[in-house]
């Protein structure tokens, strides 16, 4: 049998597909791979046919990621109230963004990724320093603010005290003004021991306070014959309770 006739007779019974060689059968049946948006291959790196999208590989809202999230924020929030303890009650100048970090040992930027602002980072630590105190204001009765402003007086003992004043003239003032208050109340309870005389002096004096005065003007709206007649009241109780020897 020649070959052209084997040929002819074994055309009739194969395919074009079937006479082609291997490598180009497969070249027609292999489907090229068509890269994820966004990710690209080394040349020559081998593709992998069942490599899945990059955003299914890895997923930026997982309940891992989410509690180190919380992890880290809570750090910052403890980092933050440790060092308002540090500090002057009310005097937060120091509490920034670089002095938190450094104090939860986390770098400044990480801190700006939990708050935008320095206010909202303040805000969230005196929320913290609040619940630290145990104190609530819910529902709070009358009867009650004596045993509040007891507790809140007891926390703020943990803080850092502001320096006295340091000016000769103003300590001159201030020694002048508490022997005087002192004598008073001696002299209106004459019974009384030396530690009861001076709680008593002690809490009169709040009230011709410049920081009192500033805190009933500007905290409360009043104007200055009204926080002339509210200290006046507040100072009368007082005074009657000496009389009365009713005393701390």
């Amino acid at each position: 049998m020649s070959v052209g006739h084997s040929f002819r007779r074994d055309s009739g019974h194969r395919t074009l597909a079937e006479i082609q060689p291997v490598s180009v059968r497969n070249a027609a049946t292999v489907q090229p791979q068509v890269e994820p948006l966004g990710v690209s291959r080394k040349p020559n790196e081998p593709v992998a046919i069942d490599d899945p999208p990059a955003s299914t590989r890895r997923r930026y809202d997982s309940p891992l990621r989410r509690q180190r999230t919380d992890e880290t924020r809570r750090r910052i929030v403890a980092g933050g109230a440790e060092l308002a303890h540090s500090l002057p009650s009310g005097d937060w100048r120091g509490l920034t963004f670089r002095a938190v970090g450094e104090r939860a040992g986390v770098s400044e930027r990480t801190v700006h990724r939990h708050f935008a602002t320095e206010r909202e980072l303040r805000a969230a630590v005196l929320q913290r320093l609040v619940e630290e105190a145990g104190v609530s204001l819910d529902r709070l009765g009358l009867g009650d603010f004596a045993g509040v402003a007891a507790r809140v007086f007891a926390y703020l003992s943990s803080f850092a005290v502001s320096p006295a004043p340091k000016e000769p003239a103003f300590v001159a003032l201030d020694h002048h003004r508490r022997n005087a208050l002192l004598d008073a109340v001696a002299h209106a309870a004459p019974a009384w021991p030396d530690a009861r005389c001076r709680m008593a002096a002690a809490v009169l004096d709040a009230f011709w306070n410049v920081a009192t005065y500033e805190r009933l003007v500007a905290g409360w709206g009043l104007d200055t014959p009204e926080v002339g007649q509210a200290i006046t009241w507040a100072i009368g109780l007082i005074e009657r309770a000496i009389r009365e020897d009713r005393g701390p």
